[in-house]
């Protein structure tokens, strides 16, 4: 997509104690610099992820992004694959987001190809599907839940169809664990967050940002029914796994 002119996120920047994290009106003004300078490698994720979909998906599939926030991923996704004739539908619970999502939808003349739908992604009922993508949306999922939101997802595509699931995951040796996240803290300093950004919104995030390992997340989709299940790419704690349904 054509570079854009982002609101830089500030949101940390006062003294005061945070407010445990939503994605309200603020957030959205500035999610996209926040995506950008928060997640490492992002664009490179969007990127892989939608080879795999050129490779598994069929002509006219559904490509269905839960917790789509303000559409980034489906307009790449549209951009990097436009001829596979793919349905692009983006669902989200704040109506913020959306509202930004399909404004950016029609800047790129992607509105035709691109749906958005307010709703819980935790009920949503969908099938025949070619592909879930669920970015760096799991962890904010309840953990009492996931395992049924991922049968659901398991459910909701058509034999052969995949979904992608990237999230910011622990490890389970406690050493590892530390300097990993060591790692990432370096990596938003390098990006222009200060220590106290940094710290701030680890704070608002606890209980909010929940994250499985690994593992777990792999047996989540196991247990779902997934049989064919591999990571694509890693950067120290942020993994982003494809699993496949049976034919």
């Amino acid at each position: 997509m054509p570079p854009t002119e982002k609101p830089r996120d500030t949101l940390f920047r006062e003294e005061s104690r945070p407010e445990e994290f939503e994605f309200n009106d603020r957030v959205v003004e500035v999610f996209d610099d926040m995506l950008e300078r928060s997640v490492p490698f992002y664009k490179e994720v969007i990127v892989s992820a939608a080879r795999l979909l050129r490779s598994f998906l069929e002509h006219g599939d559904t490509v269905i992004d839960l917790g789509c926030a303000t559409g980034s991923t489906l307009l790449e996704m549209a951009r990097l694959i436009p001829d596979l004739g793919l349905r692009f539908i983006g669902i989200d619970n704040s109506a913020p987001m959306l509202e930004k999502a399909r404004l950016k939808a029609e800047i790129y003349s992607k509105q035709d190809s691109l749906r958005f739908e307010l709703g819980d992604i935790t009920a949503m009922r969908h099938t025949g599907t070619g592909a879930f993508i669920c970015n760096y949306t799991l962890q904010f999922i309840r953990p009492i839940v996931r395992e049924q939101f991922v049968r659901s997802l398991f459910d909701g595509l058509r034999p052969g169809g995949i979904v992608i699931l990237s999230e910011k995951v622990i490890l389970h040796d406690r050493r590892l664990n530390r300097e990993f996240i060591d790692i990432y803290y370096q990596f938003k300093k390098s990006r222009g967050y200060s220590e106290l950004e940094i710290a701030k919104k680890r704070e608002a995030l606890e209980n909010v940002l929940i994250p499985f390992s690994v593992e777990e997340n792999t047996a989540l989709l196991r247990q779902a029914g997934f049989t064919a299940i591999a990571p694509f790419f890693q950067w120290f704690n942020f993994v982003s796994l494809i699993a496949v349904k049976p034919e």
